[in-house]
């Protein structure tokens, strides 16, 4: 964080420190208090209007979630979807014996994704729902560790030291991973020449201590595919010249609900022995409300029986493997409405249209001459540009970016991770919602935006965004 978004950050609660919640007298009834303390639970009660009154407003100053271009979580759901949320949002998951249903329903779910991931025989795969794709990435990672010191153990040697080989453009979630669960972490930096883990010099970072590789499809930084096939073909001649089995994990957060649609003949799944493990986000392109990730293993040899706890709740025997106890149900049941509201057309419908106008912004952006393209968008719905070199000293990616937010558009700018860290670039993320005339008019601001950055007499003050990622 920078020093100045760091007193920001640390004036603004000093700022409002002594200040309360006030409320127009407009919106409160006689004989109720108009103020609010902000850091303290007031010391009476106000009316359910009143309270919905203050909340409504302070939330009404967040931004446009349909001109967010910047997350992948989902924005928008059917009416009646969010009935079913609505009905079903005091259902906890955890609590399988007192919603049976609903357990039956999240099984159904990941053994639809373990098919529709190919595994050798669903009916042998293992699978759970999770918060996100965060909780996910972690119980994978620790089947990969707990494999790997078992079959340490099994052949009289030590377990200290276990590594993990990833991207350096992997998601922060993995960084955590290595930290929490003491593995050490070994980044292949990204290059001009390798955009993506590709199995590049994998053999200097694989030894007898790594529990495993992961594979990004659809890396956060860029939307790109890591190509899973390539990568294994690279363990596979590293296991016949050294004799080490190394498995990999596929980080799917996005791409693992888009490749099957719209890829179906990329080979990046359970169609590869050497993948253990897939997780995937419900709430991204999965097109469910925030708060969903799905982890499979391909068969139960892959998760090791003794990270499976056995708990008795509320009347009955539960087997669970997560990092959270009590969390929501409703968006399994939303995740079950949609795969059967959708089917595989649907799924393929709604993302084909997502990628088509991902590749007509690309195209559009890649022929302004301000801009590179990193990638088209013909993967995930996602690309990324970067300014032209030599086109202006004037102004950064950072200042479009802030030129855009006036126009209600929130399109990050940031630096690339270890080994193109001198190199920013801006995103877009294309969810379903964000229609072609909408692209349109992004376009339009964006063309603006440009003109009016280039028609400056003087050079913009440094924004100062430059660690808005982190790995």
């Amino acid at each position: 964080m920078t020093a100045s978004r760091r007193a920001t950050h640390q004036s603004l609660p000093d700022f409002q420190a002594s200040a309360n919640v006030e409320l127009n007298p407009l919106f409160s009834r006689p004989g109720e208090s108009t103020e609010f303390p902000r850091f303290t639970i007031p010391g009476g009660e106000s009316l359910p209007s009143t309270a919905y009154q203050i909340v409504h407003d302070d939330a009404m100053l967040d931004g446009n979630a349909r001109l967010n271009l910047a997350t992948f979580v989902g924005t928008w759901m059917e009416p009646e979807a969010a009935h079913l949320y609505a009905e079903t949002v005091d259902k906890n998951m955890i609590d399988k014996d007192e919603y049976p249903k609903t357990a039956e329903i999240e099984h159904r779910c990941w053994r639809m994704l373990a098919d529709l991931w190919n595994a050798p025989d669903p009916a042998n795969a293992v699978g759970t729902s999770t918060i996100g794709s965060s909780e996910a990435c972690m119980l994978a990672g620790l089947a990969l560790k707990r494999r790997w010191q078992h079959a340490r153990r099994a052949a009289g040697k030590p377990t200290e030291r276990p590594n993990l080989i990833m991207s350096s453009a992997v998601q922060v979630c993995w960084e955590k991973f290595c930290n929490y669960f003491e593995v050490e972490a070994r980044y292949v930096p990204i290059s001009e020449e390798h955009r993506v883990l590709d199995g590049h010099a994998l053999e200097e970072y694989v030894d007898e201590n790594t529990i495993g590789v992961v594979s990004i499809m659809g890396v956060t930084y860029t939307g790109m595919y890591e190509p899973v096939q390539e990568i294994s073909a690279v363990l596979d001649a590293i296991q016949a010249s050294t004799g080490l089995d190394v498995p990999i994990h596929v980080d799917g957060a996005s791409g693992a609900m888009v490749a099957p649609f719209l890829q179906p003949e990329l080979v990046w799944d359970f169609r590869l022995p050497r993948v253990a493990s897939i997780n995937t986000s419900g709430h991204k392109y999965g097109l469910v409300y925030p708060g969903l990730g799905w982890v499979v293993w391909r068969d139960r040899d892959a998760l090791p029986e003794d990270l499976v706890f056995h708990v008795s709740y509320l009347g009955g025997d539960m087997p669970t493997f997560a990092l959270n106890f009590s969390r929501p149900g409703a968006q399994v049941l939303l995740q079950y409405y949609l795969f059967l509201r959708l089917g595989v057309e649907g799924y393929r419908a709604v993302h084909a249209a997502c990628r088509d106008v991902a590749e007509y912004l690309a195209r559009e952006i890649g022929a302004m001459e301000a801009f590179e393209l990193w990638n088209d968008g013909s993967d995930i719905p996602v690309f990324a540009w970067r300014l032209k070199p030599g086109h202006t000293d004037k102004w950064n990616l950072h200042h479009l970016s802030d030129r855009l937010r006036m126009s209600g558009w929130l399109v990050p700018a940031y630096p690339m991770p270890d080994g193109l860290a001198d190199l920013t670039v801006q995103r877009v993320v294309v969810r379903n919602g964000f229609t072609r005339d909408l692209a349109s008019s992004f376009l339009e601001d964006l063309r603006g935006a440009v003109a009016f950055l280039d028609s400056a007499d003087a050079p913009f003050p440094d924004p100062g965004h430059g660690e808005a990622f982190h790995h």
